[in-house]
């Protein structure tokens, strides 16, 4: 574990790092976490299935990126040959230059979250980790065919004030003459 030491309260510090969310295509939604050094991807697969409000008895990867965004490792709950999740830590990607990691939530679609790490943050002692700081947008579906930034913005659609002019008065539909 990698750890400060604070010459002010001669204390030592575990490290917090804040990674950003992104779902790759969208405009809309992003999410903001801290996250403990220490924390396991198992951990944070846990945290993220209840921040997310995903299923929690689907199959999920992490796969760690470079700089050049292309695939280094691969996470597993089972060791696929890069470590399993319960044994790879957040420290142990950034040390082996993973600074992005794709959260994998639906293996048959490939849909993905990007966690792209952007820097490091004081602990803050009250604080539990890892921990949500920041959002915007509404949570993915897990199962749907992608993320659909538009819902959002859709208008009502308006029927000229008539509500009732899907039947004409004589054609009430059957049960309701």
């Amino acid at each position: 574990m990698l750890y400060l030491w604070s010459t002010n309260s001669n204390k030592l510090h575990v490290m917090i790092y804040k990674y950003k969310a992104s779902i790759p295509g969208s405009k809309v939604f992003m999410r903001e976490y801290e996250i403990k050094g220490e924390t396991s991807l198992y951990k944070l697969n846990d945290f993220l299935i209840n921040d997310l409000e995903f299923s929690p008895d689907q199959m999920v990867v992490f796969r760690g990126l470079d700089n050049a965004g292309k695939i280094k490792s691969e996470y597993g709950l089972f060791d696929m040959g890069d470590g399993s999740m319960d044994m790879v830590t957040i420290e142990k990607t950034i040390k082996k230059g993973e600074t992005a990691l794709l959260y994998v939530f639906d293996l048959r679609k490939d849909r993905v979250i990007k966690l792209e790490l952007v820097g490091e943050v004081e602990e803050s002692r009250r604080a539990s980790y890892p921990r949500l700081v920041a959002e915007k947008g509404r949570n993915p579906e897990q199962f749907a065919n992608g993320y659909d930034d538009m819902d959002q913005y859709a208008e009502p659609i308006d029927n000229g004030g008539d509500d009732d002019d899907s039947f004409m008065d004589d054609e009430l539909p059957e049960g309701e003459e």
